[in-house]
């Protein structure tokens, strides 16, 4: 790390509460994430279930080393503007990453001559990604189910 850059390393969480069928449901989500929803009713900013933001983070850079600007960029431009990430949230995720082992980085010139930090997936974090990647796909395609489900069909 070259010198006079120090890292600061912080934790943006908060828990909040969802009712699914009248049933509580605890969720940890990350704060500064936006995700819009279309065609529906929805306020100016939601908040991604914690652990889904490391996934994508992982699943972005499994393409090649990126800098956190792009990776950034990456998720809003793949999720068609949808994800879009904040500073304040997207760098303690990639600190905590490495921190974790799962990214390992290296300080290098960008395209546009300015020195920024480049992140790279390392074997535990491609494990990593794949196991947490079969997970939501499980998860995901329960949910699917579930709302497929005609109303008053009980099986």
């Amino acid at each position: 790390m070259p010198k006079g850059r120090q890292l600061r390393k912080s934790r943006v969480e908060a828990s909040s509460y969802c009712t699914v069928a009248r049933l509580p449901l605890a969720l940890r989500h990350v704060s500064d994430v936006y995700v819009e929803a279309q065609g529906m009713l929805r306020p100016d900013k939601a908040d991604l279930p914690q652990g889904t933001l490391d996934l994508l983070i992982l699943k972005v850079i499994a393409v090649g080393p990126l800098h956190g600007y792009a990776i950034a960029q990456r998720l809003q431009q793949i999720s068609r503007d949808v994800v879009q990430v904040t500073q304040g949230t997207l760098y303690p995720a990639l600190h905590r990453l490495e921190n974790r082992g799962l990214l390992a980085a290296d300080w290098k010139l960008t395209d546009t001559g300015r020195e920024a930090k480049f992140y790279k997936l390392t074997r535990k974090g491609r494990a990593h990604m794949g196991v947490e990647e079969a997970s939501w796909r499980r998860l995901s395609d329960a949910i699917g189910l579930i709302l497929a489900t005609p109303e008053g069909d009980v099986r």
